[in-house]
């Protein structure tokens, strides 16, 4: 809650958030919803972008006010992440929070065979979503019909992995492998580390996973949770915020007149941008007025955020 103690209705931007473990990323909506004096129909809405395991931390995307119909585009960038993985045992949930399903011995594993298998996961794959997903099958969340002992076909998704480097390694019966992913969005680390396990002959689960970047927005710039509730229940949280315009600044942008802003914040096209893809029309006064694209010889709005 503001320092009033009552929901801030101006409130609006994005937030990015230094994700602690234990927590769902919906958790962490629900934190800031709170802090803000936000309740269901009242105050403003607040979501996030990309779903992060509870055990992983780092940078979660949450979007408060007119901020929630930007998150389509702000979960769309690349992800970069630091992650660990066991080799030489395989889990039922692909983590270490699973029960194990089997253990061989790794010990002559070493940093180049590593290494090596490293490099065959590089560009684009097929990998098929892990059943502790928060993706949905029959309207149903995966990681829901996987508590009830249910295992349901996934049909495998394209994802592409742009860098997949070998940061630290640990020998032993069951080495400890360091890596830095990044990736395109959709894809599961967890199933990467289970992959590169089975080429390795030996099985592997994921130990530890931190986002480090998603897009634009990067860990170092992350505001640690309790930070931004406190700084939130003081009424200083505004000060925190990403303007739209500023969290879509890694997209092509088309400056507008104050014309051309009023005809597309009431969902008239204007002439085509020229661009493949999303484009961030701004407004005179540099406010974010809509996300455009070129369609049918026109730039129409895919979401307009003028007031």
């Amino acid at each position: 809650m503001s320092a009033a103690g009552s929901a801030a209705p101006g409130l609006e931007g994005v937030l990015v958030v230094d994700k602690p473990a234990g927590m769902t990323s919906q958790d962490v909506v629900g934190a800031v919803r709170r802090a803000i004096g936000a309740r269901p129909r009242k105050g403003p809405k607040v979501g996030h972008a990309g779903t992060l395991d509870p055990s992983a931390t780092g940078v979660l995307v949450v979007a408060i006010g007119r901020a929630t119909r930007l998150v389509p585009w702000l979960q769309a960038s690349r992800k970069t992440y630091d992650a660990t993985m066991r080799l030489g045992a395989t889990t039922d949930t692909l983590d270490a929070d699973g029960e194990v399903l089997s253990e061989t011995s790794a010990s002559h594993l070493d940093e180049s065979a590593v290494c090596d298998a490293l490099r065959r996961f590089t560009g684009e794959l097929a990998q098929v979503p892990p059943m502790v997903s928060a993706l949905k099958v029959d309207g149903e969340r995966l990681h829901e019909k996987a508590r009830r002992g249910e295992t349901v076909e996934r049909e495998p998704r394209t994802v592409v992995i742009d860098d997949l480097v070998l940061e630290a390694f640990e020998p032993g019966e069951r080495p400890l492998a360091r890596f830095l992913v990044t990736c395109s969005t959709g894809t599961y680390v967890r199933s990467l580390a289970a992959d590169v396990g089975e080429a390795l002959g030996v099985g592997a689960h994921l130990t530890a996973l931190r986002r480090l970047g998603s897009g634009r927005f990067d860990v170092g710039a992350a505001l640690p949770l309790d930070t931004a509730v406190e700084a939130a229940r003081a009424g200083a949280l505004a000060a925190h915020l990403l303007s739209l315009a500023d969290a879509v600044a890694d997209f092509p942008a088309r400056r507008l007149d104050a014309a051309e802003a009023a005809a597309l914040s009431h969902g008239r096209p204007l002439p085509p941008t020229g661009h493949d893809g999303v484009v961030a029309a701004v407004g005179p006064d540099g406010d974010l007025v809509a996300m455009i694209a070129d369609r049918d010889g026109a730039a129409r709005p895919e979401a307009v955020l003028a007031r």
